[in-house]
């Protein structure tokens, strides 16, 4: 049966290739979506995708993923990481099994982006492996062994 995944994406991931190429890199989100979905094709999953930079409309996808019937979802909640209980408690109602990824690793940057809200209701955290974390977030989701 083929798997329906959601990539989450939180504040300025939409500016990819253009915030900071030395952490994130010169792919754009465009790049992004373009790579997750000729891997979620090898993998014969369907694929969609949201990104916004406001809180509370993460947290109403999230909650869409549940009447959508979503498998999976992956996540990289940018800074609300380090600040949104709401997102926490969003992924904890739905159940749906939940990746969190990062461009780049938190825990190398500032001393406030070592702590994850989130962390605590995912099934894994993929951490700076630049944008091929999602295609890790992807596979594991897709063809879980042992979440």
């Amino acid at each position: 049966m083929r798997k329906a995944i959601l990539v989450l994406n939180g504040p300025n991931m939409n500016m990819l290739g253009i915030r900071q190429p030395e952490i994130y890199g010169n792919a754009t989100y465009e790049d992004l979506k373009a790579m997750i979905s000729a891997e979620a094709e090898k993998l014969d999953a369907a694929v969609s995708f949201f990104q916004s930079n406001h809180e509370g409309a993460l947290v109403d996808a999230i909650q869409q993923a549940y009447f959508d019937k979503i498998d999976g979802i992956i996540i990289n909640p940018a800074a609300y990481t380090h600040t949104s209980v709401a997102l926490l408690d969003a992924v904890k109602a739905v159940g749906i099994p939940t990746v969190e990824v990062h461009v780049s690793d938190p825990d190398s940057r500032e001393d406030f982006r070592h702590v994850s809200y989130i962390r605590a209701a995912c099934v894994g955290t993929i951490r700076g492996r630049g944008l091929e974390g999602y295609l890790e977030a992807l596979r594991l989701l897709v063809k879980p062994s042992g979440i």
